[in-house]
């Protein structure tokens, strides 16, 4: 199986891949589009408003993301409108801030608690690295369903390169599941030519098309001053594996959700609005006429 989370990866998946690639891709949604599902669908009910009556902003590190929201399968027909109607990027944030000549650090109360999942007021985040956790929860997960065991520590192997990592986790001494995170097209497409060739040895590979993941996203804050790219970088590693983590299957909100709104984990609900298709782009065929 391979991530599903970037749109720069399943974009070109579709128009190069083919249908030979797709297939092995996860039908689940982003977070983002799973969040606009979760605004217009859950929060519009809570509100007692349509799906067409919220407007729904997100903020994002990648330009491809404003691609992912304005694809076909996330438009709902019925109320004509999009599960997440505008995007923007991070460096696009900070340009609006500062044609308004807004300063953060000076305005009170600038921030209102929002949530519509209950009360909690402390920001959580994952574990697994800034580029979502994926094969950190998947293959925590699924240790401990297969196996019936936890899976405490997890010790990547760095290959070709600091961008491609392997996992192999052992049971009983032997290897039972293998994992991999490929990041960059570089990484990107020796994993694809070792699909065609029936050679990838990884149970699941996280995937993301920008290089050192979402945290290096096309959309993000420039480096300025002394700052050089990687400096920053390595800044906004550090301040976003600072916030608390907690595994999200224990989340209580989660399965509240689960319970009152989808209907169960593998509900029809759930493959409704939690999941998606993807489409093979048929190459064009020219024809050139020598004059």
């Amino acid at each position: 199986m391979l991530a599903s989370a970037c749109p720069g990866w399943i974009c070109y998946a579709e128009k190069v891949n083919g249908s030979f690639i797709l297939p092995h891709i996860s039908t689940t949604k982003s977070p983002q589009q799973v969040m606009g599902t979760l605004v217009k669908h859950y929060l519009g009910r809570v509100l007692s408003r349509t799906p067409d009556q919220i407007y729904h902003v997100t903020v994002m590190p990648c330009y491809d993301k404003k691609l992912e929201a304005s694809r076909s399968d996330f438009y709902d027909d019925v109320y004509k409108t999009r599960d997440v109607d505008c995007v923007i990027t991070t460096g696009e944030v900070l340009e609006m801030i500062e044609k308004e000549g807004i300063q953060l650090l000076s305005e009170e109360n600038c921030l209102q608690n929002l949530s519509f999942l209950g009360d909690e007021e402390e920001l959580w985040s994952h574990e697994g690295g800034g580029s979502g956790g994926y094969l950190h929860h998947i293959a925590r997960f699924a240790v401990k369903s297969l196996f019936g065991q936890d899976l405490k520590n997890l010790e990547y192997k760095t290959l070709r390169n600091q961008d491609f990592q392997e996992l192999v986790i052992e049971i009983d001494g032997l290897p039972a599941l293998r994992f991999a995170i490929a990041y960059g097209f570089r990484n990107i497409q020796n994993v694809v030519q070792k699909i065609k060739r029936g050679k990838l040895p990884y149970d699941y590979v996280e995937i993301m098309a920008c290089p050192s993941g979402c945290l290096n996203g096309g959309g993000q804050l420039r480096s300025f001053d002394d700052e050089n790219a990687k400096e920053l970088l390595e800044r906004v590693k550090d301040t976003y594996n600072a916030v608390a983590t907690r595994e999200p299957w224990k989340n209580p909100i989660v399965e509240e959700l689960y319970e009152t709104w989808l209907g169960g984990h593998n509900s029809e609900t759930v493959k409704k609005l939690l999941h998606t298709k993807y489409h093979e782009v048929e190459k064009l065929q020219t024809t050139l006429t020598k004059w």
